[in-house]
């Protein structure tokens, strides 16, 4: 018998979870307050309280990329929303264009997830069936074996439907709110707190209730998924990788 062991494959390093409680702080609590404390005349001045209450959500995105080294879409149209608010305001353009902004973003996700459905990458599989979710592979060969990747693509129909339609209704709320909110002109003290208030209002109204339906949505795709597939819940979603309690020297 051969005493020779063999070394250990190395799994791939997970990608570490964000931290929710510094999410909101970052990206909800610091830009509002300092939207609206800053940019008073006798502080920074709108301008710069702008830039300033701007610069937490924009740095906090950075940072959290190479952080964790992982591509989000929806972080992506976040970053870019932020990034369109601070343009709008240092332009001092007229609010109607603001609450556009704040419309735009979500009912072109709405448009998109159903007309990338044929191409290579559905936007429903990033946000929905990729890797850092579930086991793809064992999925997909488990639905080739069965011969069930057509319906498989009907509940891929189904659930981009869903979130298309809860991505344009999240617009449309988006549109509504800003125009009730944000009536001063850009570039103002009185724009930036309003601005400030309405980071504060999305949360509980569009944010919290999107979250909701994205649960919703990823429940009964994971439910149709172990149906079409014959495997378990534990054995569809991507396991964090077990710690080694005994290492052995020679994989140190």
């Amino acid at each position: 018998m051969s005493n020779t062991v063999e070394p250990r494959k190395e799994t791939p390093p997970s990608v570490p979870p964000e931290n929710v409680w510094v999410s909101l702080i970052c990206n909800v609590a610091l830009p509002g307050f300092l939207l609206g404390w800053l940019s008073k005349p006798e502080r920074l001045g709108p301008q710069w309280g702008l830039v300033a209450g701007l610069a937490i959500p924009i740095g906090y995105g950075i940072w959290d990329f190479f952080h964790r080294r992982q591509v989000n879409l929806l972080s992506i149209l976040g970053f870019v929303s932020v990034f369109m608010t601070g343009i709008l305001g240092l332009l001092k353009t007229d609010p109607f264009w603001f609450a556009v902004k704040a419309g735009a973003f979500s009912a072109l996700m709405g448009l998109a997830i159903p007309l990338t459905l044929k191409t290579r990458r559905p936007l429903v599989k990033q946000l929905l069936y990729n890797d850092q979710i579930m086991d793809t592979v064992r999925a997909d060969a488990a639905l080739a074996e069965r011969k069930l990747e057509p319906e498989f693509d009907a509940v891929l129909r189904r659930v981009s439907w869903v979130l298309a339609i809860s991505f344009m209704i999240s617009g449309v709320v988006n549109f509504v709110m800003a125009r009730w909110l944000v009536t001063a002109t850009s570039g103002t003290p009185e724009f930036n707190d309003q601005v400030g208030k309405l980071h504060w209002i999305e949360w509980p109204v569009i944010t919290i209730p999107f979250l909701g339906v994205m649960m919703w949505c990823l429940f009964n795709f994971l439910k149709s998924l172990t149906r079409l597939t014959g495997l378990t819940q534990d054995e569809l979603l991507r396991q964090p990788p077990a710690k080694d309690k005994n290492p052995q020297p020679w994989n140190r």
